[in-house]
């Protein structure tokens, strides 16, 4: 499959906020909303797609990739390249993951500076934190918000 880079659409935004994922991942699982499509469209989101144009997922950057709440307890201090990412339900658990998440380094990798990058990811999911320390991340930091539990992971100096 190949992958391309694509900006946000309204249209790609609402599918991506219409994905249903199974438990426990539907923790993820988000409701259609002005306030939501805004917040894909308008900040640092950007789609992944296939050679077909199909959406195969989302990353963004910066404060957009960041858990709020993270704030409170300080994890978010020393200046990194903060990445979030989500990849279509029915793409998870099959092996896609590694393609996915090294084409998004590398296009980040590409655009910034900075040698340093930090993941937010909640603690049961254990796909993405395997995933994520097969890249060479690291736990960092953890902190609960009323949803969940979180971890931070970095790479990089």
């Amino acid at each position: 499959m190949e992958l391309y880079i694509s900006n946000m659409t309204e249209s790609y935004a609402t599918e991506i906020l219409n994905w249903s994922y199974a438990p426990p991942y539907d923790f993820y699982n988000n409701e259609l909303s002005q306030e939501g499509l805004d917040e894909l469209v308008n900040n640092q989101y950007l789609a992944v797609i296939d050679q077909d144009e199909n959406l195969i997922g989302f990353y963004c950057i910066g404060q957009s990739a960041q858990v709020p709440k993270g704030n409170e307890f300080g994890v978010y201090e020393k200046r990194m390249v903060d990445i979030g990412l989500g990849v279509r339900p029915d793409l998870t658990g099959k092996g896609f993951g590694s393609e996915f998440f090294k084409y998004i380094l590398g296009e980040i990798q590409g655009m910034t500076n900075l040698s340093t990058f930090r993941l937010t990811v909640a603690k049961f999911n254990k796909r993405a934190i395997r995933l994520y320390e097969n890249f060479g991340f690291k736990e960092e930091n953890d902190f609960c918000t009323e949803r969940a539990e979180f971890i931070t992971m970095v790479r990089g100096n």
